[in-house]
């Protein structure tokens, strides 16, 4: 009996192995045909999140998206919104599992960036400005993302509309994260402030307080990045 069982999980892995590998979206497949750019290498694993909007969705050369990742532009399929594209996410990226990165207006993501798993990346949110009529039926409000070359986002981070993050910044796990960071910067927190930063007089620094070692940063990121 348990060489049968045996023999069937190598079965059941090899198949399951090949459904991922026949299912992943890359610039031969039908699916990545859809998209407005899909570059050389790229793979978006298989099983996929929500992804829809393709014709504005333009991703550069040999980034990695992970299994249950959702990108899409608009609230729903079928909306024509515009010209030109609304998400694009550069080169050499890694997306981990189970993120959504949702546009409406405008994100940009640098190349080289690496996000931890359940990632959140938007440029819309709901208002409440009339106290009298509920939230979700109060036109939401966009404004545009940009996410600066090399940085790296911890797991379950939340990317809020408005945010520009300079290059080679740190969004540590959990952090919440509005409003403009310059580059190497490392924030963290809900809402996410900048607690260090890096010159080249100082080092690594706290904003405003003595030089750190590079080593002092650690407590801030999450270990886990990339799409596996």
């Amino acid at each position: 009996m348990s060489l049968v069982r045996r023999a069937m999980g190598t079965l059941i892995h090899r198949a399951y192995a090949a459904i991922r590998s026949a299912g992943a979206i890359s610039p031969a497949s039908t699916a990545g045909f859809r998209f407005r750019r899909i570059g050389d290498g790229v793979s978006i694993a298989f099983p996929p999140g929500a992804i829809f909007g393709e014709q504005w969705i333009e991703i550069g050369d040999h980034t990695l998206i992970g299994e249950r990742v959702s990108i899409s532009c608009g609230m729903w399929p079928g909306v024509d919104l515009g010209p030109g594209s609304i998400l694009r996410i550069g080169g050499s990226c890694s997306i981990g599992r189970g993120s959504h990165i949702v546009a409406h207006q405008s994100i940009d993501i640098g190349e080289h960036v690496f996000t931890g798993p359940y990632v959140y990346i938007t440029d819309q949110n709901h208002v409440y400005d009339d106290p009298e009529t509920p939230i979700g039926r109060q036109w939401p409000r966009n404004s545009p993302v940009s996410i600066g070359a090399g940085s790296w986002l911890g797991t379950g981070a939340i990317i809020l509309p408005g945010t520009v993050l300079g290059r080679q910044c740190v969004v540590a796990a959990g952090a919440v994260v509005r409003g403009e960071f310059p580059d190497h910067s490392v924030v963290a927190g809900v809402p996410a402030k900048r607690i260090r930063g890096y010159t080249p007089e100082l080092g690594w620094h706290a904003p405003g307080g003595p030089p750190e070692s590079a080593a002092g940063i650690a407590l801030a990121l999450d270990g886990q990045t990339g799409p596996s």
